[in-house]
């Protein structure tokens, strides 16, 4: 990890902090980090192609919102700087669902940001693959529910086993080159219109 985004906007930005060795520009340039700001969704598009990671110094209000607008752009970690004017209101946003990979502050050396940023990005990347997994399992149990329904079909009207109706819908899918799930789809619908119609 080299490049880093921080996004502020004018009423987290604490002019004394930004100035001193504490402000997450200077602390993070300190430690070897190229380092670009944003203070909008816009500026942020036009540079976090270049960022291994982004940096939210923002109330914890906004993390939300600011992940979501990141993350349609691209998958990085996102870590929250966490300082007194960015967690003032973090006891009554501790309810809420907020989503980071990690959490910096001010406060730590430059050893514990490495590991910090090492681990944000492990943590972004696996919830990626988890989110994949997810969603391939979702679509794994609807295509189930399709072929359920079709093979109860074919068993009532050809008044036949649910372990023949699905051998019968194997073999077509087969001879129409399609997937299971396809012709299964198929069969649910016709026979819905014909029930429509009745």
């Amino acid at each position: 990890m080299h490049s880093l985004l921080i996004i502020q906007n004018n009423k987290t930005e604490n002019v004394t902090e930004e100035r001193s060795s504490t402000g997450p520009d200077s602390l993070l340039r300190s430690c070897g980090y190229v380092v670009t700001a944003a203070a909008s969704p816009e500026e942020a598009k036009l540079v976090i192609g270049d960022a291994d990671a982004s940096i939210l110094n923002l109330p914890v209000t906004e993390i939300n919102s600011w992940r979501a607008a990141l993350m349609q752009c691209k998958t990085a970690p996102i870590l929250w700087w966490c300082t007194t004017s960015t967690a003032d209101l973090s006891v009554t946003a501790c309810g809420d669902d907020i989503m980071v990979d990690g959490i910096l502050s001010p406060s730590m050396q430059p050893q514990e940001i490495h590991w910090i940023l090492h681990f944000s990005a492990r943590q972004c990347f696996e919830r990626q693959q988890w989110l994949k997994e997810r969603e391939q399992l979702l679509s794994r149990i609807e295509e189930r529910k399709w072929i359920d329904m079709a093979k109860g079909i074919l068993s009532k009207a050809k008044n036949i086993s649910e372990s023949e109706a699905y051998d019968l819908l194997r073999k077509q899918a087969m001879n129409e080159r399609k997937r299971m799930v396809d012709v299964a789809t198929s069969i649910v619908k016709v026979y819905q219109l014909l029930q429509d119609q009745t």
